[in-house]
């Protein structure tokens, strides 16, 4: 798994590459979690993970939580089919704003604030 941090258009974008599972789960936990502060957008870059376990859902359910708290929003955006249909069978997608992109996940952040 590897991480990645930018700023466009004023918001934070982290892009994601690589399995998010039980070996990774921690990892990633440990880097978006502070990412997430009061009234604060966070995109996430989901087009190059290709595989979520129960252990990434509860990452994801964390960082939603988490964001709710502080009355942040946080967007998924290219999510593979695969992590979508986890997520959807799950009713994870309820909790988070999608997009294709992160330039649409951007907009629709912003939309919303």
């Amino acid at each position: 798994m590897t991480l990645s941090t930018d700023t466009i258009d004023g918001m934070t974008v982290v892009t994601l590459s690589g399995d998010i599972d039980g070996k990774t789960a921690p990892e990633v936990q440990q880097h978006l979690l502070p990412l997430i502060e009061d009234n604060n957008a966070l995109v996430l870059d989901m087009s190059n993970v290709n595989y979520m376990s129960s252990a990434g859902l509860r990452v994801m359910l964390l960082l939603y939580r988490q964001a709710a708290s502080q009355d942040s929003q946080l967007a998924l955006a290219g999510l593979s089919e695969e992590v979508e249909d986890v997520m959807a069978a799950t009713g994870f997608l309820d909790f988070f704003t999608v997009a294709s992109d992160v330039p649409s996940g951007i907009a629709k952040l912003k939309a919303s604030a």
